[in-house]
């Protein structure tokens, strides 16, 4: 038997002189079955996504996580289901729950191109280029005319080293439409990336100049450090003069800083000072410290100073860092035994890579205690209760650059003065 809509059976059997006059009755008396089964209940399924999307994109994605996995014990296997959590457990950085359920959707739905478009995400975001790539292209496949896609394949592109094809890909999503300005950053962002073994060129160059005021009318402190590197497809190693003004007396020295790869997922800093044999500065620094990288986007490292004066000074220090997306953050703990009963340091780096490169990134870090760190030049151990620092990184070109950056420590060895630190610095690339 064939099912009748009851609304147009009852339409199709009134006389002839009422048909015209249906709207009205139909306006003018209560709706009937038909017409309230068109209208989204309350508590209907996509009601409820709605519901639960707006506490994930307000903060409460844990809370939108367990709605969803209540729902899909009521809508097992659903794809639009198994979509939003798996975005809400991107967005909560669970990246290996919320590949489990877009794999799931791609597998039975492969022509869903929002799947797609979160599956890539999810690779990028936790560090997995090559495959956020290959998501994003089923997306370009699907969606051909979506220059969204196009840019999205063109980071994962840049993020693997591929800049021809990222800006292939940007070029692909203004002939689409896309914000100008937007692909323009991203066409700027192509600029080789700044490792620690390399740039894409062959030379770099740099001339920093860092001035320190002091409080109480101390005479200000100011240093030069002029440095030429050589980039190898192993390593890179700088030649660094150094030239120091402090209280009036000026010291010179001279420095090799080299980076060099050692196993998988691990580097080493390596640094050479030779100074006066007597003076502010050291007579010889030594630096040598290790990073691994662990897990999906995490780096330890371990360092030692070495500083001689008239006497010796070491320094032992563990860090932690973490890189997401254009994020980056770390903490190093540092340890200088013998001095008294021994000192402790810490200091804490947020860094973001604003356009997606290497070179351009605005900077904040805090610390307190013993350390060298404020002190580029190894002429002082500086002890701070509390300091503080701002940087500003900037590439006009994809070969010129500078870096601003602003300090400020307070409770320093020397006793009851505060120290206020400007810094420029000029960089070239060839």
């Amino acid at each position: 038997m064939t099912r009748v809509n009851p609304c147009v059976a009852a339409h199709r059997h009134s006389p002839r002189r009422f048909r015209n006059m249906w709207p009205l009755l139909l306006a003018l008396t209560a709706p009937p079955p038909c017409l309230l089964a068109q209208v989204a209940a309350p508590d209907s399924l996509a009601a409820q996504m709605v519901q639960i999307r707006q506490l994930a994109t307000s903060g409460q994605k844990a809370l939108a996580i367990q709605r969803y996995t209540a729902l899909l014990t009521k809508h097992p296997g659903n794809g639009d289901l198994l979509l939003a959590r798996g975005r809400a457990y991107a967005w909560e950085g669970q990246y290996a729950a919320a590949e489990s359920d877009l794999r799931t959707v791609v597998q039975h739905s492969p022509d869903y191109a929002d799947a797609w478009s979160a599956l890539g995400d999810v690779y990028r975001w936790d560090g997995n280029p090559q495959q956020a790539v290959d998501a994003y292209a089923h997306w370009v496949k699907l969606a051909p005319r979506d220059p969204a896609a196009y840019i999205a394949r063109g980071r994962a592109q840049r993020d693997l080293g591929k800049l021809a094809a990222a800006r292939a890909d940007f070029d692909v999503a203004a002939t689409l439409g896309a914000n100008p300005a937007e692909v323009e950053s991203l066409r700027q962002s192509l600029m080789p990336r700044m490792t620690a073994f390399g740039t894409g060129y062959d030379w770099g160059a740099s001339l920093s100049w860092d001035h320190t005021g002091f409080t109480g009318g101390q005479q200000g402190w100011n240093d030069v450090d002029l440095s030429l590197r050589r980039y190898f497809a192993r390593g890179s190693l700088a030649l660094e003069l150094l030239r120091a003004d402090h209280f009036g007396v000026n010291d010179t020295a001279v420095a090799l800083d080299g980076y060099v790869p050692l196993w998988s997922r691990a580097y080493a800093n390596l640094r050479y000072q030779q100074g006066p044999s007597s003076g502010i500065l050291p007579q010889q620094e030594w630096r040598a410290e290790v990073f691994q990288g662990v897990g999906h986007g995490w780096e330890v490292s371990a360092s030692v100073d070495h500083l001689r004066f008239s006497s010796s000074t070491q320094f032992y220090g563990v860090g932690v860092g973490r890189y997401w997306g254009d994020w980056y953050a770390r903490y190093k703990l540092q340890h200088v035994p013998g001095v008294g009963s021994g000192s402790w340091s810490n200091h804490f780096q947020l860094r973001n890579f604003y356009r997606g490169n290497a070179y351009d990134y605005w900077e904040v870090s805090v610390g307190n205690g013993r350390s060298t760190d404020l002190s580029r030049y190894g002429t002082q151990i500086v002890n701070n209760n509390a300091a503080f620092g701002v940087a500003w990184s900037r590439y006009l070109t994809s070969r010129w650059g500078f870096k601003l950056s602003a300090g400020y420590g307070q409770g320093s060895d020397l006793a009851g003065v505060n120290e206020q630190i400007l810094s420029a610095t000029l960089y070239a690339l060839w």
